[in-house]
C-alpha cells in the first residue's frame, strides 16, 4: 500500500477517467512484468544450494520489510502521445514495476516455491487487490487510510515472510 504502483493508479484515475480500460491495463502488465521476473527467480533457484536459496530468500524479504516501512514518490509521469488508456497504463504500469518491491518480491517467491503460475498468479492478485481500489476510489480513498499503519504491516509481513521462509525445510535439490 502507498507504493509507485499505487500513486500511479490514483494518477491515472484522475487523468484518464476509464477505469475498466485502466484496471485491465493494471492486470496485463502486472501478469507480463511478475511472470518475467516469476521466470527470472525459478532460473535462479536452479543456481543455488536450497541452504543458500533459504537465507537469500528470507534476507530478501527482510530487506523488502524495511524497504516497506519508505514511502514512494511518484516521478513526474511523462506524456504518451496519442496512446489509449489501455496501451498507457499497461507501458506506465510495466515500467514502474521494474525493480520494484512487488517484482523482487516475485522474484525470491518463485525462487522459493516451485510453481511458477501459482506464484504469479498470487501476486498478480496482490497487486489487483492494492490498485483497483486506488482506481475506483482514487484520491479519496487515499485520504482515509493511514497509510504510515499500512507500511508498518506491509513490513511486518515481509519479515513474517522471511522468517517463514527460514524455518521451511529446504527442499531436495
Amino acid at each position: 500500500m502507498g507504493d509507485k504502483t499505487q500513486l500511479l493508479s490514483f494518477v491515472l484515475a484522475a487523468r484518464l477517467k476509464r477505469k475498466v480500460w485502466i484496471i485491465l491495463g493494471i492486470f496485463f502488465a502486472t501478469l507480463a512484468n511478475h511472470f518475467l521476473a516469476g521466470y527470472a527467480g525459478a532460473w535462479l533457484a536452479k543456481l543455488a544450494s536450497p541452504e543458500m536459496l533459504k537465507w537469500v530468500v528470507a534476507l530478501s524479504f527482510f530487506a523488502f520489510g524495511v524497504w516497506a516501512l519508505r514511502p514512494d514518490k511518484l516521478a513526474e509521469q511523462r506524456n504518451l502521445g496519442g496512446a489509449g488508456v489501455f496501451l498507457t497504463t499497461l507501458i506506465a504500469f510495466f515500467l514502474v514495476e521494474m525493480g520494484d518491491k512487488t517484482q523482487l518480491a516475485t522474484v525470491a517467491l518463485a525462487a522459493h516455491y516451485d510453481s511458477l503460475v501459482a506464484v504469479v498468479m498470487g501476486t498478480t492478485l496482490g497487486m489487483m487487490i492494492a490498485n483497483v481500489p486506488a482506481v475506483w476510489i482514487g484520491e479519496t480513498l487515499a485520504h482515509r487510510i493511514n497509510m504510515k499503519l499500512m507500511r508498518w504491516v506491509a513490513a511486518a509481513l515481509f519479515v513474517l515472510l522471511g522468517v517463514l521462509a527460514l524455518l521451511a525445510t529446504p527442499s531436495p535439490a
